[in-house]
């Protein structure tokens, strides 16, 4: 692999030795790059004090973070540039205490001079506005994790948490270790990002990488985008991944290019790094796959569970709202409509997928297939909004969860899995394999 060397020029001797030290594993090296004092190498297992370059949260957690920020005596967070607020998880605001909540976070930015968005997931505005290479990321939102797709360090905290970064710029961390998965061979027909990451969770469980960095590599990841690498870094958490990350490229620099920016600096695993455990999946192998109510690690082939009645089939949430997802969806519904009485909902991931794939006329087909494509929001994911499901209801949803009352009502159940096989489901009105339409 290229090494892109000169992107790393300019670092103070301490620095590139970290960077270039073959034996540490990518989460040691960035913790201890990002350490506040001190210069040496920390491993595995070792606590450190890192700075933090952007610090992000939400409408469910935002609110409790500015409430402890006062209780602690904050009067001015410490670099404004660096706080990002989203209001994306009840957008707009369905009930008078939501907007209440909205209108303590408007004001909190007002005050701070902090860029507050309304109406993206905040994930995809990270993704679209801030994420880069070496940037250590916090988010009051478990799926943080989706940035290492652009060779990020970046993981969940909690709103306490996010409350002192705000105060001080720093948090203090464990270091993890490290899972790394190695995949080869060409994805199949039918088969997309969502697919692996829910086989990876399958085959470790929901409790499989535990406080672990989860090193995605190998020959298959150079012919994946940003946003199927998002896909995979994203649904890491959902096997307790502190962080998760797909190396720099020649993808993550042609992707870096088109948004405008560039990576502070390059940090890759070293090739003598020790790893708790290594992985090998042989992508051409795999099917589409589905996790079942109401555990995600309780992953089946879709041919498993095909002829499933399903209710309703959602394509969306900071897993699978991208673009991308929206053009394979749109791809299979083309001249196709939706079983009468299955609603499809579509959510696009932000403001600006919304406007490409309108441009693009990807939500005309959607929409003349039968979808109900709403504004840019987490509604039908989390269940509070545009897309709750009633008792005993079934969807199969293109998110990453599927716990009891999830997206609705606690007897409801879902099931996950691609966008592709979200749209065959919603088809035929019953769990169906996206094969026979592709």
């Amino acid at each position: 692999m290229t090494r892109y060397p000169y992107l790393n020029e300019g670092l103070s001797m301490g620095v590139k030795d970290i960077v270039e030290d073959e034996e540490l594993t990518f989460a040691e090296k960035m913790l201890s790059i990002k350490q506040v004092e001190g210069g040496e190498a920390k491993r595995a297992g070792e606590i450190v004090v890192v700075s933090v370059d952007l610090a992000a949260g939400q409408d469910g957690t935002s609110p409790l973070a500015i409430k402890v920020f006062r209780e602690m005596g904050g009067d001015k967070v410490w670099d404004p540039s660096k706080v990002l607020l989203v209001i994306d998880h009840t957008y707009p605001s369905s009930s008078p205490q939501i907007s209440n909540l909205h209108s303590l976070m408007r004001g909190f930015c007002r005050e701070q001079g902090v860029r507050l968005v309304e109406g993206s997931i905040i994930h995809q505005v990270i993704l679209e506005d801030y994420a880069s290479p070496g940037m250590l990321i916090v988010g009051a939102d478990s799926h943080t994790t989706t940035h290492g797709a652009v060779g990020a360090f970046a993981t969940g905290i909690g709103s306490t948490e996010l409350a002192a970064v705000w105060l001080e710029g720093n948090i203090w961390l464990k270091v993890p270790s490290t899972i790394r998965v190695n995949l080869s061979g060409n994805l199949p027909k039918g088969v997309y990002a969502k697919d692996i990451a829910l086989y990876f969770v399958g085959h470790v469980g929901a409790d499989g990488a535990n406080y672990m960095s989860v090193e995605w590599r190998g020959e298959t990841i150079k012919e994946l985008s940003i946003a199927s690498r998002a896909t995979l870094c994203n649904m890491s958490m959902e096997a307790g991944a502190k962080n998760a990350v797909v190396e720099y490229d020649q993808v993550t620099e042609e992707y870096l290019r088109s948004v405008g920016r560039g990576p502070l600096m390059i940090v890759r695993s070293g090739f003598k790094a020790s790893v708790e455990r290594e992985i090998e999946v042989d992508c051409s192998k795999l099917e589409p796959m589905v996790a079942a109510p109401s555990r995600v690690d309780n992953v089946k082939p879709v041919t498993e569970l095909e002829g499933t009645p399903i209710d309703q089939a959602f394509i969306g949430s900071c897993t699978n709202g991208r673009l991308e997802d929206l053009e394979v969806a749109a791809k299979i519904l083309r001249g196709r409509k939706v079983k009468e009485g299955v609603r499809l909902i579509v959510t696009p991931a932000s403001r600006r997928v919304y406007l490409e794939a309108l441009r693009s006329g990807i939500l005309e087909t959607l929409i003349e297939a039968g979808a109900t494509v709403t504004n840019p929001t987490c509604g039908a994911c989390v269940g509070t909004h545009l897309g709750i499901l009633g008792e005993g209801e079934v969807a199969i949803s293109s998110s990453n969860r599927n716990f009891v009352g999830r997206m609705g009502h606690p007897s409801s159940k879902v099931y996950l899995a691609s966008p592709a096989t979200v749209a065959a489901s919603a088809i035929k009105g019953v769990i169906s394999d996206p094969r026979c339409f592709l």
